[in-house]
């Protein structure tokens, strides 16, 4: 059955986690006609590694999958940081197993077989109660307005300072994770898919330093770029 919601006003990434091939074909169907910017992962291992170097609006995650099991995946997101609502779609639905996905890190649980428009509806319900915190990321006193495309210094530092796409993102990845170090190959593989040399991450981690000053971004030699930890001004 056909959902005829209205479409997420702002394309959504979404990341979708099942084992099934039929069932993922056609999820991913499903939301891609919903308005949702689609990853999918088939396996727990591939799961975890795009929720670990992605940014995603709302998570889709089957428990029994090859490799990891989901709530292990929810589990290792949440520890590492990675604050994406999760909804978990299972075949698994008694009471106990409901509460395991919730204790888990999940935020909403669902069982299958169910049915498209509650999924969808479920899935719009979970972005608007994390649109606020989800989309706002902290850097040094001030946040990264993902939607704005903006930094915005804290109380009294001065005016909001708007970026370009590839600025946003290559932000928001090193702040979404601020005590990890990303060298150069991890930025081209999340944020420069489409560039060839690692001299493009030196070259936006310039842009930001110039927008933002010198402390946005640190240098770790021989290892890569990590969020700074004091304050970012212009």
């Amino acid at each position: 059955m056909q959902s005829i919601a209205p479409q997420p006003a702002v394309e959504a990434r979404l990341l979708l986690v099942e084992d099934a091939p039929e069932l993922r074909e056609m999820l991913e169907m499903l939301l891609v006609e919903e308005g949702y910017q689609v990853d999918c992962a088939a396996d727990g291992q591939r799961a975890l590694h795009l929720g670990l170097v992605r940014l995603y609006d709302v998570i889709l995650l089957d428990r029994m999958l090859p490799g990891i099991e989901g709530l292990d995946v929810v589990g290792r997101w949440r520890r590492s940081g990675r604050t994406a609502p999760v909804l978990v779609l299972s075949a698994l639905g008694t009471p106990t197993e409901r509460v395991a996905g919730l204790d888990a890190g999940a935020e909403d649980y669902l069982t299958k077989p169910f049915d498209v428009d509650e999924l969808l509806a479920r899935l719009r319900a979970l972005r608007r109660r994390h649109l606020d915190t989800a989309r706002q990321l902290p850097v040094g006193s001030g946040r990264l307005d993902l939607d704005a495309r903006e930094f915005r210094p804290g109380a009294a530092a001065g005016s909001p300072v708007p970026l370009s796409e590839r600025e946003c993102e290559l932000l928001a990845t090193l702040a979404a994770r601020p005590g990890r170090v990303f060298s150069r190959e991890d930025l081209l593989l999340t944020v420069f898919t489409e560039a060839e040399s690692p001299i493009v991450v030196d070259t936006y981690v310039h842009y930001l330093r110039r927008k933002l000053g010198r402390d946005v971004v640190r240098t770790v030699r021989g290892r890569g770029y990590r969020l700074g930890g004091q304050e970012a001004g212009r």
